[in-house]
């Protein structure tokens, strides 16, 4: 004989299913690793308050104010000769200069980059620019003159580190003092790498490249990607942005999470949410600058009492 289940265990199979879609939502998202952190960061600011960047002290300035003429942006840096923004555009490669406000100052071209994702000052007129797919990091110099930049004429590594299509190289952060460059792989898997010896801005020194991968630190990490870096010289800390997670998490100097910047609506002084954060700067005073696609440009200031 057939039997069927009476209204009672209906609702409580439901119930049950339901709640296991709830956990492993929650597990892909690792929300209960979030909220835990949520919990712990106010417990630890009197230790970390005054020595770190301290994120939660910051809140929107400007907000979504789109970059006019550009409808892709991707990655971000601080240029501190020039107190300008530089970032790139990967469907139309060109490495495009803003102001502090958010307005194109200039233009240039970028040939047989392929698919340019992130660009990082180095020192005056120097940066490295990664090409996601092909896993290089690309080494260009530009001055005032110059209108376009050509991938073969630079210094290049290429690296062929977990190849995964375009879930490649997406952030890149400078450490000036210990002259590493740390390089984000978004995912499958996710990892912040320490790269030493590139580029090389010694002639008289040989090249020597070494390359560090910490991934039980990596695995600390609760966010879904990486979209971009950012590593303040004053705290030795870094900035690793998440578009997925619209997070931007402090990390010391041990690669710990430190403090948090929501990207959500509600959060931050933001009355919506960041749709797409692709690239995190930083400037000397402090100041956050953000963007995201499709040409979205926002400015986060620290808060004093």
């Amino acid at each position: 004989m057939r039997s069927f289940l009476t209204p009672k265990q209906l609702a409580a199979a439901f119930s049950l299913l339901i709640l296991g879609l709830l956990v492993t939502a929650a597990q892909q998202f690792r929300l209960f690793e979030r909220g835990w952190f949520v919990l712990q960061e106010w417990r630890h600011a009197a230790e970390w308050r005054d020595r770190s960047i301290w994120l939660p002290d910051y809140r929107v300035a400007i907000e979504a104010r789109p970059i006019e003429g550009l409808d892709e942006v991707s990655a971000l840096t601080y240029d501190p000769d020039r107190h300008s923004l530089f970032t790139v555009t990967n469907q139309h490669s060109e490495l495009i200069e803003l102001s502090l406000d958010g307005h194109i100052i200039r233009r240039i071209a970028l040939v047989g980059f392929g698919d340019p994702e992130a660009i990082e000052y180095i020192s005056p007129g120097m940066y490295v620019i990664t090409d996601e797919r092909l896993q290089r990091l690309i080494k260009v110099k530009l001055d005032e003159n110059t209108r376009s930049i050509d991938a073969s004429q630079a210094q290049q590594l290429s690296l062929g580190i977990g190849l995964s299509g375009n879930k490649g190289f997406e952030g890149l952060a400078y450490d000036t003092a210990g002259q590493r460059l740390f390089v984000a792989k978004e995912r499958d898997p996710m990892r912040i790498y320490e790269i030493h010896g590139f580029p090389h801005t010694n002639p008289e020194k040989p090249i020597a490249v070494h390359v560090v991968d910490d991934p039980k630190r990596d695995a600390r990490l609760f966010l879904r990607d990486l979209s971009s870096l950012q590593y303040d010289d004053r705290s030795g800390h870094l900035l690793a942005l998440s578009d997925e997670s619209r997070l931007v998490l402090e990390l010391n100097a041990e690669g710990r999470p430190i403090s948090s910047l929501s990207l959500l609506r509600g959060m931050q002084g933001l009355r919506k949410s960041v749709p797409q954060a692709e690239g995190v700067a930083m400037d000397n005073d402090g100041n956050l600058y953000l963007v995201s696609e499709p040409n979205l440009f926002y400015v986060f200031r620290k808060q004093t009492d």
